[in-house]
């Protein structure tokens, strides 16, 4: 708990706070994230068709807030059409009890019961010239009306994003905003998934930054990854890696590998970079499991700020 508002704290003080509000962050260097219908193919980048995120609202924050989605429709230039355009996109919003405890809602594959929580809205979205390259706005909400997270001490609300019908791919973004119309920080506020799907700016080198949360019971890791296409590198950086290499998915296919974590790294994030080998543009699926297999968090702003290593000299003296 403790080790939480410190990191809110720092994220205000030094200027991070607002980052926390668009998704994927201008931080993370996500070109959008990505849903393809349920008749696509998965080979095309996303293995389930689901993707669910959960905005966090600071205890303290007692005046309305907004879930913004860019281009939540699926036709135009900014999405991926396979053949004509007959995707539906599905954006439900929940808040209250279960919204995040259920265990099924931290899952990083959709089942059971992981739209749990009470449903406050539910919108489908097809080739709609309305909101091409536009925004959707759900809200007004009031903060009470998310569940409170102890561990997170704030009020969460979740937005499921699921494709319903179709094999286009719906490239979208969230803003988390105390505006109606436009994009204003939440002060305080961030933004997290257990399972990322997202595609890679189209740009040779380009460095995507994940912040999977570590909390104080993690002694390892499993990141897992899937359909790369052998198009990417990764390497792990916190304060006790610096670069340490994880293994990368091939097309249609997922890759794993395991990694230890020490006790310097708790209770901060690490930095899991994805550096593209390519100019091609990539749709990918990502998450991190500990060592009983629990799903560690994605923040749109990692909590602590970037982590930077720390090198630690061992000074013998000679006598």
């Amino acid at each position: 708990m403790y080790r939480f508002l410190f990191s809110v704290f720092f994220l205000t003080i030094s200027g991070f706070s607002a980052w926390a509000q668009a998704v994927p962050s201008p931080g993370e260097n996500i070109a959008s994230l990505v849903t393809f219908g349920a008749q696509a193919d998965p080979s095309w980048g996303d293995d389930d068709f689901t993707q669910t995120f959960f905005f966090l609202v600071p205890k303290q924050n007692r005046q309305p807030v907004y879930i913004r989605v860019f281009d939540p429709d699926c036709g135009g230039q900014l999405d991926e059409k396979r053949f004509n355009w007959n995707t539906t996109t599905e954006f439900s919003l929940y808040g209250g009890p279960g919204t995040h405890s259920a265990p099924d809602a931290r899952k990083p594959k959709p089942g059971g019961n992981f739209r749990s929580g009470t449903l406050l809205k539910q919108v489908k979205f097809g080739a709609n010239a309305k909101y091409d390259g536009k925004w959707y706005t759900f809200g007004p909400l009031n903060p009470l009306e998310g569940e409170y997270v102890p561990e997170f001490d704030g009020y969460v609300f979740k937005v499921i994003a699921q494709g319903k019908a179709g094999d286009d791919g719906n490239l979208y973004r969230y803003f988390f905003s105390t505006s109606p119309t436009q994009n204003v920080a939440v002060e305080g506020g961030n933004a997290f998934t257990y399972q990322y799907a997202f595609r890679l700016v189209p740009t040779r080198r380009a460095i995507t930054h994940l912040y999977p949360y570590v909390n104080d019971r993690v002694v390892s890791i499993t990141q897992s990854n899937f359909d790369l296409d052998g198009d990417v590198s990764i390497k792990i950086f916190s304060v006790a890696k610096n670069g340490h290499p994880a293994s990368v998915s091939q097309d249609n296919i997922w890759a794993r590998s395991q990694h230890p974590i020490s006790s310097k790294e708790h209770g901060l994030s690490l930095d899991m970079r994805l550096t593209s080998l390519t100019k091609e543009g990539n749709d990918l699926v990502f998450y991190v499991t500990d060592q009983y297999d629990v799903a560690l968090p994605f923040f749109a702003i990692p909590l602590g700020g970037p982590p930077r290593y720390r090198y630690d000299v061992d000074v013998k003296i000679r006598k």
